[in-house]
């Protein structure tokens, strides 16, 4: 996450926490500097006699108010609220500027010593913040297996020559909409879990789901030739599937 922001922003955030620190150490919290050297000394001393009961009470000890002293800390907080900020704001930054993901094929790559293989590329990241979608022109197909965080994600199947035989398209995201583009020939199985959003498959209306999950497949589906398996999860979002 921080090498997304700019060294001069980071540069800003640091310093600001180090004056905030200096100015709880000096005139808000004395005591922080002899509550840092006990906690640690606890936990030294609960180390160095941790076979005994005393010193793993002395390690526990020393450790929760180690970390009670930090939560109560105004520069944690001050950190805390900096990231939750920056969190908001690649949110909507997503929403606005979807990244637009360009498959780019790749010759075979082969060993003369190894079995050969065929290195394909990837049509969706792993991204924790950030909106994707598939090229507008026509791209190859290598089926979907991707976690997002934050953000939303399209894919359109009418640019894409789809293999015989079943293509699987995976997506996990904690908070974000999927929408999935599918030509009318294509056959599909869907299976969403969600915690609390919306759902519209082709003609039906859309419907709010709280805790469920929706097993959805079209009538031809297992003598198909070309067929797609949608699995997706999420904790609060919209899933859109419709004919093009």
């Amino acid at each position: 996450m921080l090498r997304n922001i700019k060294s001069d922003y980071l540069n800003w955030i640091i310093l600001i926490g180090i004056l905030l620190l200096l100015l709880e150490v000096l005139f808000f919290n004395g005591g922080l500097i002899v509550t840092f050297v006990l906690s640690i000394g606890f936990i030294y001393l609960g180390k160095k006699w941790k076979p005994r009961f005393v010193g793993k009470a002395f390690f526990w000890i020393g450790w929760i108010w180690l970390i009670g002293t930090v939560l109560n800390m105004m520069t944690f907080r001050y950190f805390l609220c900096v990231v939750l900020l920056y969190i908001i704001v690649q949110f909507f930054q997503s929403q606005k500027q979807p990244k637009v993901i360009k498959p780019v094929i790749l010759e075979g790559n082969f060993k003369a010593e190894s079995e050969p293989y065929l290195k394909r590329q990837k049509i969706f990241e792993n991204k924790f913040f950030t909106s994707q979608q598939t090229p507008e022109h026509v791209y190859e197909w290598n089926d979907v297996n991707i976690q997002v965080g934050i953000g939303n994600t399209v894919i359109d199947l009418s640019d894409t020559v789809l293999p015989k035989g079943e293509a699987i398209i995976s997506i996990r995201n904690l908070v974000g909409n999927v929408q999935i583009l599918v030509p009318y020939e294509v056959e599909v199985h869907i299976n969403h879990s969600i915690m609390a959003g919306t759902v519209a498959i082709f003609q039906e209306q859309e419907q709010r789901v709280i805790n469920e999950t929706i097993v959805y497949e079209t009538a031809e589906y297992e003598s198909a030739e070309q067929k797609v398996k949608l699995i997706t999860a999420s904790i609060t979002g919209k899933l859109e599937v419709r004919r093009v």
